[in-house]
């Protein structure tokens, strides 16, 4: 028989206290050691986790670490087609050869997706490749689509320079094909002024094109008895055919209805009247650079804009449209200032044997005047404030009315203007914070504005007339100041306008003018 002393303890039932085994839910010493330990173990662990992502940061920041993209996996996309985000980030991605470029890479790749517009939300990580292959990642790409795909607004704007009202609604169907369409429908109905209803869609790619496609077709009625004594219809298609970040090319096929229902219009517009198809080829290069549309403090920005009509119709409106626009901002050290400058020019000519002599139509002119701000408008130079709208450029007397008068005179027939085929404006806007902190703090800021602009006809033989002493001489212009209220759609002004120079029949007007603009 083995000796006590030999016995093992737990066998001669003095048995070792295990750490649970305390009376009383009492807990034994060496659960306080068994704490203590796997506390600085997780301390440790932590701290060794830290020193890694540590030096992988410092790894980064200083040298380039090669790495391969071994697959781009998709999630998430339950109706988006897998090609199509394949086709829209999967080159960018595999092109990165280095860790630092594909995180570049990432950036560009998500906010190439969030630009489609059929997606809540993108998240694209980056993950382990298979251990065999070292060096190698996956990309894995995380789409959100949302519950309910259609999405809609309407609302009422007010025109104070025209006195008038419209009501606006919108429809859209994202992603109805799975290929991220957009399909969508609008309705915008003016009081005495514009009713336009409107159908297309948009592709941010079809198979092998790798450029957007868009196709529209509208409806566009227009009421112009108060400038120019004629009503505009427009039936058309539209069909995008090339955008791409700065270049944009579009057709348009319209049939358009000139009508004068007062049978008050003056000679050059009643040649003008009826039915005409416009077949039309538009390209647009466009760049900017600015930090802001509502309130650009610094950048640049440029567009050129050329259209061709009666590419296959020699019966309907032929003619050549180009436009510039250049403008920059300059920032200021003091108040938060900044001052914008611009310039625009257009030209128009018609198209035909004996062009010179041919008549421009009437609605593809250039018109200055009406209150939009020359900031925001890039690509027209239509805006010259303080002057109503087509309120400048060349006029025509109306039909002579047998005036109500015992006498019999005739009554003051009024103006038609007609626009111009060629027109030049400028403008230097300084933009300032407002002393007061609750106004810099909304965004609510002063500006002084000084803008001036010019436009005279070529076309039906008037560029005989034309003397560059003359268009030089004959520039309207006005000045005044304002206070700015930008919001997140559009940019309204409070403005006192002061008209430096107009000639006789221009409609300018001095005193205080309100202005509603979208940016551009």
């Amino acid at each position: 028989m083995a000796d006590a002393a030999d016995q093992n303890p737990k066998d001669a039932g003095n048995r070792v206290p295990e750490p649970w085994a305390g009376a009383d839910g009492e807990i034994a010493d060496e659960e306080y050691e068994y704490e203590e330990e796997e506390e600085l173990d997780e301390r440790a662990a932590a701290a060794l986790e830290r020193e890694k992502v540590q030096s992988v940061f410092r790894r980064l920041s200083s040298d380039l670490v090669g790495i391969r993209v071994h697959d781009v996996i998709i999630r998430g996309n339950a109706k988006t087609r897998e090609e199509l985000i394949e086709a829209e980030v999967a080159d960018l991605l595999r092109s990165a050869t280095t860790v630092q470029d594909l995180l570049s890479a990432a950036a560009d790749a998500s906010a190439r997706l969030r630009g489609l517009d059929v997606f809540e939300a993108v998240n694209i990580t980056l993950d382990a490749g298979p251990p065999e292959l070292p060096g190698t990642t996956n990309v894995v790409i995380e789409v959100v689509e949302p519950a309910i795909p259609i999405s809609g607004n309407a609302g009422v704007f007010s025109k104070p320079e025209a006195k008038a009202w419209s009501l606006e609604g919108a429809v859209k169907w994202k992603n109805l094909a799975g290929y991220a369409d957009i399909w969508d429908a609008s309705v915008a109905y003016g009081w005495d002024q514009t009713t336009e209803v409107g159908v297309g869609v948009s592709l941010p790619r079809f198979k092998s094109i790798p450029t957007p496609l868009m196709a529209r077709a509208s409806l566009l009625s227009q009421d112009w008895m108060k400038f120019s004594s004629y009503k505009e219809r427009l039936l058309g298609l539209s069909f995008g055919l090339l955008s791409t970040r700065h270049h944009d090319l579009s057709y348009n096929l319209t049939w358009r209805t000139l009508t004068d229902p007062s049978r008050l219009a003056s000679t050059s517009i009643r040649r003008q009247l009826g039915h005409n198809l416009l077949s039309a080829l538009k390209y647009t290069y466009k760049i900017d650079q600015r930090d802001s549309h509502i309130r650009p403090t610094k950048g640049y920005a440029f567009l050129s804009s050329s259209q061709v009509g009666g590419l296959w119709d020699n019966k309907g409106l032929n003619f050549f449209r180009q436009e510039f626009d250049a403008r920059a901002a300059v920032p200021f050290g003091f108040w938060n200032a900044a001052l914008n400058v611009g310039v625009g020019a257009g030209v128009v000519l018609p198209l035909a044997r004996g062009f010179m002599n041919s008549s421009t139509p009437v609605t593809d002119r250039f018109n200055l005047g009406g209150h939009s701000s020359p900031v925001c408008s890039l690509g027209g130079i239509s805006s010259l404030l303080g002057f109503r709208t087509r309120g400048v450029g060349p006029t025509e007397a109306r039909r002579l009315v047998p005036g109500a008068s015992e006498d019999g005179s005739a009554a003051v027939p009024g103006r038609d203007y007609l626009g111009g085929d060629l027109a030049v404006s400028a403008f230097a806007d300084l933009s300032f914070d407002l002393p007061l902190k609750v106004f810099r703090d909304a965004g609510i800021h002063g500006h002084a504005f000084l803008t001036a602009g010019n436009l005279v006809k070529l076309s039906e033989g008037q560029y005989k007339n034309l003397s560059l002493d003359e268009f030089r001489r004959s520039f309207r212009s006005s000045a005044g100041v304002g206070i700015i209220l930008p919001t997140k759609l559009f940019r309204v002004e409070v403005n006192y306008c002061y008209i430096l120079k107009q000639s006789q029949h221009d409609s300018g007007k001095t005193g205080i003018q309100f202005s509603f603009s979208s940016p551009s």
